[in-house]
């Protein structure tokens, strides 16, 4: 019988990156060199040579590829398996942006699988900490920009300048469907959940040049086709209330669902009618989490995997927890 999952996350190294990785992801960033910059931990993954690997239980050292083609429905839902195959629909990132990541767009379904044989990517992102005054980009100060407009701006650098700034706290979420313009500012950790897709243009990188005084490659043709331009920040700002011990729905969209969940001391989510898997993120504090009989600990930053035929789950502690599916 499938028990709840937990992987190896994958850490890399970003020139927007800083060290909260290190601290966050605890003894799976032990062995990295202290002296670098850590932007991303790929912690739940099926992207092609980044493909997450179990670390706790029986199934230790088995890909989360290899598990799908075993248990398939069992472990991701029968309509899941059927559409995704041997893939995981999404991709779960913990994000530390020491400094500004580029202005990027993401094409949608279509257009990623016309032209790179990808799904689109629609994201969403959970503030978990940030400096005050941290910002990020998210679509156009003007909402009634051309397309037109935007190629000048763009021509003539001064795409800046076009971009609307939102202020941001600890618990914010946002939700990014592709086409949307934005970027990560300087001093926020983020957790980040989106569809399985790497494809990502980039349209500004802040004038930064590395040390031969090479920039970034730009994707300023790809992206005009891409880009909703009527992108509104207030609706993609996601606000809500989480009471003690309660729950709030924060996303409910066809890539995924997300619903964030105050655990004290005990609380029973009963899902018998999801056709998906269930992710667990710990947010905030430490937890643990009882599913079939199995026993197994989450602590904050960690991500676990709930299998789809798994429909009685308890999480005892005092946290705050993410819970995301595919419905």
């Amino acid at each position: 019988m499938l028990y709840p999952l937990k992987f190896k996350p994958r850490i890399k190294e970003r020139i927007w990156g800083g060290q909260a990785i290190l601290k966050k992801k605890g003894k799976a960033a032990s062995r990295l060199a202290k002296d670098k910059l850590y932007g991303e931990s790929w912690d739940l993954s099926s992207v092609k040579g980044d493909v997450s690997v179990v670390s706790n239980g029986f199934l230790k050292g088995n890909s989360l590829e290899e598990v799908i083609e075993v248990y398939m429905g069992e472990l991701v839902g029968e309509e899941n398996f059927e559409r995704y195959g041997l893939g995981f629909p999404l991709l779960v990132k913990y994000l530390d942006c020491n400094d500004k990541l580029s202005v990027q767009v993401h094409p949608d379904d279509a257009l990623a699988m016309e032209r790179h044989d990808s799904f689109g990517k629609t994201e969403a992102w959970y503030v978990v900490d940030c400096k005050p005054g941290a910002a990020i980009y998210l679509g156009f100060k003007d909402l009634n920009i051309t397309r037109e407009e935007y190629i000048a701006a763009v021509a003539e650098s001064r795409l800046a300048d076009l971009l609307n700034r939102v202020e941001v706290k600890p618990g914010d979420v946002f939700f990014i469907p592709a086409g949307t313009v934005h970027a990560l500012g300087a001093g926020i950790e983020v957790v980040e959940v989106q569809q399985t897709s790497d494809v990502t243009y980039r349209i500004y990188d802040w004038d930064r040049v590395d040390a031969s005084g090479k920039g970034r490659e730009l994707h300023t043709a790809l992206a005009v086709d891409a880009i909703d331009f009527e992108a509104d920040a207030e609706l993609l700002h996601r606000k809500y209330d989480l009471a003690k011990g309660g729950e709030a729905k924060v996303i409910e969209s066809p890539y995924f669902t997300m619903v964030l969940h105050d655990v004290a001391d005990e609380k029973r989510l009963e899902r018998s009618d999801i056709d998906s898997f269930i992710i667990y993120i710990a947010l905030k504090g430490d937890a643990m989490v009882v599913a079939d009989g199995n026993e197994e600990s989450l602590a904050e930053g960690e991500v676990m995997l709930i299998p789809a035929e798994t429909y009685d789950v308890t999480i005892k502690g005092n946290a705050q927890i993410m819970e995301v599916y595919v419905k």
